[in-house]
This record gives structure tokens, sequence and C-alpha cells, in this order.
């Protein structure tokens, strides 16, 4: 393997990396504004108020998208071995 056939690798795994943590992050980010803006309109300023909706989001969020996380994850796996093998 030559440097730029690694640099191709290493970005790949950086984009799946990044596809995969998405959805997840996502999801807290909305459920963290929707909480944050609901508190500042009833006034209720309790810090942990947000832990709970948001735990529960992203635990559904990850049973959600949890195929197609095992799905990028197996075709870059079979991608990669692909490489491994053609050397």
């Amino acid at each position: 393997m030559n440097g730029a056939e690694v640099l191709d690798v290493g970005r790949e795994a950086i984009w799946l990396t990044i596809q995969l943590s998405a959805p997840v992050l996502i999801v807290g980010l909305i459920v963290g504004v929707a909480i944050g803006l609901l508190q500042a309109l009833t006034q209720i300023q309790e810090a942990t108020l947000v832990y709970a909706p948001k735990i529960v989001a992203i635990f559904v969020s990850l049973l959600i998208f949890l195929p197609l996380m095992g799905a990028l994850m197996s075709g870059f796996m079979q991608h990669i071995a692909a490489r491994i093998s053609a050397m």
C-alpha cells in the first residue's frame, strides 16, 4: 500500500464515522433545543430536565438507525477486505 491508498482508507473511515454518528447526534441536538425552548417559554429553570428526554430519544434513535449503521459498517468492512485480498 502506498501513501495515497492509506489516505484514501483513512478518509473513508472518517466519512463512515460521520455517517454513523450523525443521526444520533442530530436527534440529541433537536431534543436538546426543543427542551431548552420549552424551558425558556415556561421559565422552568431545572438543569436536570434535559437529561431524561434526551436519553430516551437517543435510545430510540439508536434502535431505529442500528440496521443502517450495521449495513454501513458491513459495506466498509467488505470494501477493506476486497482491498486486502487484491494486494
